[in-house]
């Protein structure tokens, strides 16, 4: 029966934290965003975010995002200055067509600096790329 079961290669589908200038604040503060960069839209996607390291863990926060479209992105949330210094992980499911995907993307500890940015897919931004 294991044999039978099809976990279906998550491809196109990125996690990224991204320096936005707040403008209500007037500051520039790290939030978290899911990139689409398949030709097809997911849907009904699914995230619960962590952060731990050897001491501390956080609450688990759960997110839900209807669509992301072909070539779209949509912001998670906002990564508080303090949750930085730890792991934060981000796992995602999602549908597309008829199938489940589900995979877990994590921005190492103090790797979310702007030092670390690269090009991102589709935003046409700079941020860092969880793995």
């Amino acid at each position: 029966m294991r044999k039978d079961i099809e976990i279906p290669e998550v491809k196109d589908i990125y996690v990224a934290a991204v320096l936005d200038y707040n403008e209500d604040f007037e500051t520039h503060d790290w939030n978290a965003y899911i990139i689409n960069d398949g030709d097809e839209a997911i849907e009904t996607v699914l995230i619960v975010a962590q952060g731990y390291d050897d001491k501390d863990m956080t609450a688990p926060m759960r997110h839900s995002i209807k669509i992301v479209p072909a070539k779209g992105f949509a912001r998670i949330e906002f990564l508080e200055e303090s949750v930085l210094r730890l792991n934060n992980f981000f796992t995602v499911t999602y549908f597309q067509g008829d199938k489940m995907f589900d995979k877990r993307f994590e921005l190492p500890a103090n790797s979310v600096m702007s030092d670390n940015a690269v090009t991102l897919p589709v935003m046409d931004k700079e941020g860092i790329l969880a793995r």
